[in-house]
């Protein structure tokens, strides 16, 4: 076994796809809608307390505006945050003062009610921006970067940019959503970097929770978690390094499953 785990060490930084703390619903079989969000807005939050630092301040630029995307602004806000922006395959919507939540709140209406593009929401703005100052959302300075759309949506180019723009870090809100390579850029760039592995586990959380679960045990449960992938990837020789810490973690949960079943 720990053969395996020495293997799973070199390989794991491309692992895709993986719900490391998988859970099954014990009190509720529907979690709550904002978890998720919610979930990589807590994530984001404990891994900039390791560091001495808060999200109070931070110019967050959101990619994408579904569900996912929605609920982390509205939990970034209640941090102190400032989300930035909001995208769709018709291009993003950039507030350079930041979208509050009554314009968050609008955007949810222009999403969720009229099914419309994200570019409606510059009828209901004087200070928007629909795909400014560049065609590029990544062009616009910030100090993290969410990525919540599609897989593979940031790559080598998309982290030069916000490197070199000062993002100090890249928090996926997506399964997958940063390429393999931009991974490898990233950590040589230096920005910290929270792999979907590790910060999406707000669903399974809250269906473990149930009707027990309100947000500040969801948050305490993101804090269990980044600790434990923190702790894990230090004691197998990949301090800092999130993706590996937490599929390690999710390994040898799994084994020692196995092992009080009898498996060798």
């Amino acid at each position: 076994m720990i053969d395996l785990i020495n293997k799973t060490t070199n390989r794991v930084s491309c692992l895709h796809n993986i719900n490391i703390f998988e859970s099954s619903p014990i009190l509720s079989p529907t979690p709550k809608k904002q978890a998720p969000g919610f979930g990589v807005a807590h994530f984001t939050n404990e891994m900039l307390q390791s560091r001495n630092d808060a999200l109070e301040g931070k110019r967050c630029l959101i990619v994408g505006s579904g569900k996912v995307a929605r609920a982390l602004a509205e939990k970034l806000l209640q941090y102190g945050a400032i989300p930035l922006s909001f995208s769709d395959s018709g291009g993003f919507v950039y507030e350079a003062d930041g979208i509050d939540l009554a314009k968050l709140e609008t955007i949810n209406k222009i999403k969720d009610e009229r099914g419309a593009r994200i570019g409606r929401y510059i009828i209901a703005s004087a200070t928007a921006q629909f795909n400014e100052p560049s065609n590029d959302i990544f062009d616009i300075p910030c100090d993290l970067c969410f990525p919540c759309g599609a897989m593979k949506q940031v790559d080598d180019e998309e982290v030069i940019k916000l490197a070199d723009n000062g993002c100090m870090g890249v928090i996926e809100g997506g399964p997958s959503a940063v390429s393999c390579s931009a991974r490898k850029l990233i950590k040589k760039r230096g920005l910290m970097f929270g792999p979907s592995t590790v910060t999406m586990t707000g669903t399974a959380i809250a269906e473990s929770l149930g009707k027990k679960g309100g947000d500040d045990a969801l948050k305490a449960e993101c804090s269990r978690i980044y600790q434990e992938a923190v702790a894990t990837a230090q004691e197998f020789n990949q301090r800092g390094d999130l993706v590996s810490g937490g599929n390690i973690a999710g390994f040898l949960r799994v084994a020692n499953v196995m092992l009080s079943h009898g498996a060798v």
